[in-house]
């Protein structure tokens, strides 16, 4: 997972593979936000990222339903 204008090499990855970051999609609450992603041990803007990625990722219903502070909702399918 890369965030566009990345300004460091660590804001490029933060899972291994997508398959660790759908376990982290399916554990998290129906909506959510960083704090949330936070408990998995993400730290820092990395939960940000996070967050705004699966919001943005065909593969992932999901919405951002708040900038600030950042949440994002689950959709009615929650995902393939």
């Amino acid at each position: 997972m890369a965030r566009r204008g990345a300004d460091s090499a660590g804001n490029e990855k933060v899972f291994a593979e997508f398959a660790a970051l759908r376990r982290l999609y399916d554990r998290l609450p129906a909506e959510f936000s960083a704090e949330e992603v936070g408990r998995a041990g993400i730290t820092g803007s990395r939960r940000h990222m996070v967050v705004r990625h699966v919001a943005e990722h065909p593969a992932f219903d999901c919405e951002v339903v708040s900038r600030s502070p950042l949440r994002a909702k689950k959709t009615e399918g929650g995902g393939p």
